[in-house]
């Protein structure tokens, strides 16, 4: 998309990006964030808009328990543990030579149920959020019954005859593929190729329709959303662009805010909470991002994490250009053993709705993604997969950066384990055994 002068007149403006095109570790500090109530009002999404997805995966919640018996004890929300990592956090000071002076929390998304990633959130919502649409406009449903009844048979002859598509690089894909096969739907899931093989049984397995493709995730949704357009029965679900997943992902900020109140630990101006999110397209840490902002306002900093060969998002905020360059722009390969944020163009709606509400980005090495993942399966027996490791060289990064209130004894490191959950125990053991190596 860029040609090469264009790309030396970037370097020779932002010095950083040398460093990123040598695939180093670095941060880069948003200059454009601005006070919480002016940068949510830009944006044009608000907090009634998060009510209202929270309401209705409130009313889907009797479903959700009859058809996935493992959401049981959560009454049907799908949510996951806010769990203390004390250990990790000594051995994290001990490798950077650094205090980490506040507590460090792992927002484990790796055990949300139904799907085992941060994906259960946004892509299972806007499934159910499409499914209700049609049951509503074909007289199956009314907003005073028992959603349980999606369950009966009527509503799987009506799904059976509308399609779902979405391009993916794995998680996302199941999401979607998971639970739009067993409301009944005909579901296609285009995957990139950097798709892991079991993420691609397990969807078969389930009846889905797996598309697979020799080029990146930009290929696969482009290619997802070209074949959903000419079919009017298909519902395409666009990673890049799409309110719903947003809004679902958003859902988080304020069920964050309950585990933290539970735990008896306060978010204010004495006690900041800093958040690191894995980034690939943007979607889901966007959509966090946005609903802890709402949540926290000014005493939340939310940091995305994205691999050194993938650093999409952060390019696209740094220069401006969002979804109009590519890491491939900048001599990046975008190959990186962290499927899930091996994404070459960002999307633009995040990126600009994240302008004056994210703090900075920060990327990491593969290598450093296994070596974490090995340290936090020995010292907390935490099972990730190496992409939802990305977040946990945050505190690092913002203490070694000064970032104000980052050292202090009161501050919240939270690190979001986007997902593991879902990964075959012979797959876990050779992530394992390759940071052994």
């Amino acid at each position: 998309m860029l040609d090469q002068t264009e790309v030396n007149n970037w370097i020779e403006r932002l010095p950083l990006i040398e460093q990123m095109m040598e695939r180093k570790e670095v941060l880069w500090l948003n200059p454009l964030v601005e006070s919480a109530a002016t940068g949510l009002s830009k944006t044009g999404i608000t907090a009634a808009d998060v009510q209202d997805a929270s309401a209705r995966l409130t009313r889907f919640a009797s479903y959700i328990e009859r058809v996935f018996p493992e959401t049981k004890p959560s009454n049907g929300i799908i949510e996951s543990p806010l769990t203390a990592i004390p250990t990790m956090k000594q051995a994290l000071a001990d490798d950077y030579s650094i205090e980490i002076a506040g507590e460090l929390l792992v927002k484990q998304d790796n055990a949300l149920p139904i799907s085992g990633s941060i994906k259960a959130r946004g892509g299972i919502y806007e499934v159910l959020k499409h499914a209700e649409t049609l049951a509503i406009e074909y007289g199956l449903l009314s907003p005073e019954d028992d959603y349980a009844k999606f369950a009966e048979q009527e509503f799987s002859h009506l799904f059976a005859k509308h399609k779902i598509a979405v391009g993916s690089t794995g998680n996302l894909g199941l999401s979607i593929g998971i639970m739009s096969a067993k409301l009944g739907f005909d579901v296609t899931v285009h995957m990139s190729a950097d798709a892991k093989q079991w993420k691609k049984d397990m969807l078969r397995e389930k009846g889905v329709t797996v598309i697979e493709y020799a080029d990146d995730y930009s290929k696969a949704v482009e290619e997802g959303r070209r074949q959903a357009d000419a079919d009017p029965a298909c519902h395409f679900i666009d990673d890049e662009n799409s309110l719903d997943l947003f809004l679902g992902y958003a859902v988080a900020g304020e069920r964050v805010a309950m585990q933290l109140k539970q735990q008896g630990i306060t978010v204010d101006a004495d006690n900041p909470l800093f958040v690191y999110l894995p980034c690939g397209v943007g979607g889901g840490p966007g959509g966090v991002a946005f609903g802890l902002k709402l949540t926290f306002g000014d005493h939340v900093h939310c940091f995305f994490a994205e691999p050194t060969h993938s650093p999409c998002m952060m390019l696209g905020m740094m220069t401006g250009l969002h979804d109009k360059m590519s890491v491939q722009d900048f001599g990046l390969d975008n190959k990186t053993v962290a499927d899930g944020l091996a994404v070459g163009t960002a999307s633009g709606f995040v990126g600009k709705t994240m302008e004056p509400l994210l703090a900075g980005c920060y990327t990491i090495a593969d290598g450093t993604l296994f070596k974490l993942l090995k340290q936090i399966a020995d010292t907390e027996n935490i099972r990730l997969e190496p992409s939802a490791l990305a977040g946990m060289t945050g505190p690092v990064h913002t203490i070694r950066g000064n970032i104000e209130g980052a050292d202090a004894a009161n501050a919240t490191h939270l690190v979001w384990a986007t997902g593991g959950g879902m990964v075959p125990e012979v797959e876990m053991a050779a992530y394992y055994t390759t940071a052994e190596k």
